[in-house]
């Protein structure tokens, strides 16, 4: 039984795509939606109002950043981290597992928890599932994340089976302090996140050991990781069905559109990743006829909009030729514009495709929109 106040609700699915609504203390959310990473309050280069504007309904903060800078403490001392950020939509934070994978060099995993070096000064800290909740309470997060063991996908069979046991049990820890404190009360979900690598027995058990204890959503981890991308999509099409039919199911990290869309096909309702974040820091662009690197000389004196299909106002209002110049000056505007689009294109294309599954033609949408995609190049 669900212990917050949030609702999931499917309004259509087609194949096994589907569209819902997760309702949440900070307002509805459409589904399937993709999430922008806001790791340390913020989205990077975007004010929450032009979040709002490009149609963002739900972001991402990271326990992990927030708990080293500026510290839950503050945030809560500070309003909680809506008001923090004046973020009026729903908040999604991760428990820190992520980076007990990629800060492996600076942890030690036991039984207890993680025990870290922090990646600012050095300074010691532990993070154990009852600490990782707790930070998320006071950050006052709409939907907290189980802490979990991530491991590679390349790891050996024993130390797979070891990290998604370890996982169930820090998952029922997660728990148990959820309804110790009293989070029914303040609003707070709870996901719990299914391991296993590429292996899909492990997956299965994974799955099918958080589901035994029972929690508001699941998440798909440990995958965009290094894994060839077919590994991913077919572990995820294995996956996803496993997982309750009448709660959210989330794919963690993966963030190319044929991973959204092959996700979506097999029955994901949330996404988040930092590639349209960070691909625009970068002059990456992703246009309707493929990614584009605005930083190659081509584009100095190109006076054409980046994407002719998008009706952004980058693309309404600025020329590849402005966007081109603004990236080689170094300006600030650049990461601005760019991750204005990269977010526009990402959030849009996933309200596209849940306006398809509500119509009954997903699986034409998505091949149609993929041919064009791929075919487009880096043009």
């Amino acid at each position: 039984m669900a212990f917050v106040m949030i609702t999931f609700t499917l309004a259509a699915t087609d194949g096994a795509a589907r569209a819902g609504v997760l309702e949440t203390p900070h307002g509805p959310v459409e589904t399937p939606v993709f999430m922008p990473v806001g790791t340390q309050g913020t989205v990077k280069a975007m004010t929450p109002e032009e979040l709002e504007a490009v149609g963002a309904r739900i972001i991402l903060g990271n326990t992990y950043h927030l708990h080293l800078r500026p510290g839950e403490a503050v945030v809560e001392r500070l309003g909680g981290l809506h008001r923090f950020m004046n973020w009026k939509g729903p908040i999604l934070t991760d428990s820190g597992g992520y980076q007990v994978f990629s800060l492996a060099r600076l942890n030690k995993v036991d039984e207890t928890g993680v025990r870290f070096q922090s990646h600012l000064d050095g300074a010691s800290l532990t993070l154990t599932p009852e600490s990782a909740v707790a930070i998320q309470q006071a950050l006052g997060s709409d939907v907290m994340m189980c802490l979990d063991h991530l491991v590679a996908p390349t790891a050996d069979a024993r130390t797979l089976r070891e990290a998604c046991a370890l996982t169930a049990r820090w998952a029922e820890r997660c728990k148990a302090m959820v309804e110790k404190t009293g989070a029914r009360r303040s609003g707070n979900a709870l996901f719990a996140i299914v391991q296993g690598g590429t292996e899909q027995e492990l997956r299965r058990e994974s799955a099918e050991a958080l589901m035994e204890t029972g929690f508001d959503g699941y998440a798909i981890g440990g995958l965009s990781v290094g894994e060839e991308s077919a590994a991913m999509h077919d572990t995820v099409a294995f996956t996803a069905p496993l997982l309750p039919a009448s709660q959210p199911r989330y794919l963690m990290g993966a963030g190319e559109p044929e991973d959204l869309l092959q996700a979506v096909g097999a029955g994901v309702d949330m996404f988040d990743c930092v590639l349209p974040t960070r691909n625009a820091r970068n002059g990456t662009l992703y246009t309707r006829r493929g990614k584009l690197n605005i930083k190659q000389a081509r584009f100095r004196e190109d006076g054409g909009p980046l994407d002719p299909d998008c009706a952004c106002p980058v693309c309404r209002d600025y020329s590849r030729g402005y966007l081109s110049h603004l990236f080689r000056a170094g300006e600030i505007l650049s990461m601005r514009l760019n991750t204005y689009h990269n977010l526009h294109f990402f959030l849009s294309l996933l309200r596209e495709a849940r306006a398809a599954i509500l119509e009954g033609r997903y699986a034409r949408f998505a091949a149609a929109f993929l041919a064009d995609f791929r075919g487009g190049g880096d043009r």
